[in-house]
């Protein structure tokens, strides 16, 4: 390991210990939560141009494996850690966490005190920081992260989503057939816009027994239309993704016109949020966000209380209630989880029903996109 150098936009500057890539790098600075499944966490592209601080202060201790990979790639900027465990200890492990970030470019920093780093984060909301390995002045990284675009300035969904369209064929647990007996010609299929799709959340569609035709960002919305119409296509399918929804201006224009044309529609985090965008209503952006896999959600249907898995910044405002019921509400702060949008076969979460990591409390939202279609 060699020395690290820290400059948060807040003015505090830490020397720590690397691990993983080399070099400097900016981002915004975010702790997650959740106890376990780093790599999962690491590995969505949600968090493209991020540095997490994990509030687990082990990590590393069981290494990585390409099946818990949520993508090709990792678009984090890096993690910290308070200990990187080098030894690793798993029957599913294949190589370290420090040989993972080096092989997909990420920086990994540990050696700091991660909980003074998560109240700096809690009490002074979202901030930009820099990290280098071979920057040890002060005065020069904070003139470099001055001059840096901010993470709302940046279209992440470009570098993130698929360049072409596939089929994903796949269920949970099961990577060389399908998971169901069932001919594919005899599946409903869907169309899922990747926006930075997690790899479990297109698994949970096919388990529910979906053809799922994964599609870039830059989709036409009267292409899709069409084959709906045609009953080529039966729903869409709005993924999650990284970075500021506000900024996807063409994708929120696609999106309302499969609204108006009253195309059955389900999405899930990013998604959710370009769906209260293309109804008229701007989302806004949380203090500090809400990362981790524990985190309280009532079904405002059934009242039950769901433990969650969320990563996200922004959130879909109130004034939806003019034009949607809500279904869910976080317990942490009151914010929207989950809308119907009245007179209209689409709906959608703030929180991510396939975990992984995280409890599966809500994975019942999926057979629930199925019952509707179906």
């Amino acid at each position: 390991m060699q020395d690290i150098w820290v400059y948060i936009e807040d003015g505090t500057f830490i020397k720590a210990k690397s691990f993983g890539s080399k070099g400097t790098k900016t981002g915004e600075i975010v702790f997650n939560t959740s106890m376990s499944g780093y790599q999962e966490i690491v590995s969505d592209p949600s968090y493209a141009g991020q540095f997490i601080v994990f509030t687990m202060p082990e990590i590393g201790n069981v290494g990585c494996n390409d099946d818990d990979m949520e993508s090709s790639s990792v678009y984090a900027s890096g993690v910290i850690v308070r200990n990187y465990q080098k030894r690793y200890s798993n029957f599913r492990a294949e190589e370290s966490l420090d040989d993972f970030l080096k092989k997909h470019k990420a920086i990994g920093i540990c050696d700091i005190d991660t909980r003074s780093l998560t109240k700096i984060v809690r009490d002074g909301g979202s901030l930009m920081m820099i990290a280098s390995t071979e920057i040890s002045d002060k005065e020069k990284l904070k003139e470099l992260l001055l001059n840096s675009p901010r993470i709302e300035e940046i279209n992440y969904i470009k570098q993130v989503s698929t360049k072409t369209s596939y089929i994903h064929k796949y269920g949970a647990w099961n990577h060389s057939k399908m998971s169901y007996n069932t001919d594919i010609s005899k599946l409903k299929k869907i169309v899922a816009i990747d926006f930075g799709v997690k790899r479990n959340i297109l698994n949970e569609l096919s388990e529910v027994g979906f053809e799922v035709e994964v599609v870039p960002h830059d989709f036409d919305a009267d292409k899709l239309i069409d084959r709906y119409k045609r009953g080529e296509i039966k729903a869409v399918f709005l993924s999650n993704g990284p970075g500021d929804p506000l900024v996807l201006k063409d994708e929120a224009k696609e999106i309302k016109k499969l609204i108006d044309a009253k195309v059955p529609m389900f999405a899930i985090c990013l998604g959710h949020q370009l769906l209260s965008i293309a109804h008229g209503h701007p989302t806004y952006k949380l203090k500090f966000g809400q990362h981790g896999g524990n985190h309280p959600v009532q079904n405002q249907n059934s009242k039950i209380v769901e433990i969650t898995a969320q990563n996200h910044n922004y959130n879909v405002p109130n004034t939806i209630c003019d034009i949607a019921d809500i279904t869910h509400i976080n317990l942490f702060d009151d914010t929207i989880e989950g809308v119907k949008y009245k007179n209209s076969p689409i709906f959608s979460v703030q929180h991510h029903p396939e975990a992984s990591p995280g409890p599966h409390d809500s994975r019942y939202i999926f057979k629930e996109f199925a019952d509707r279609i179906k």
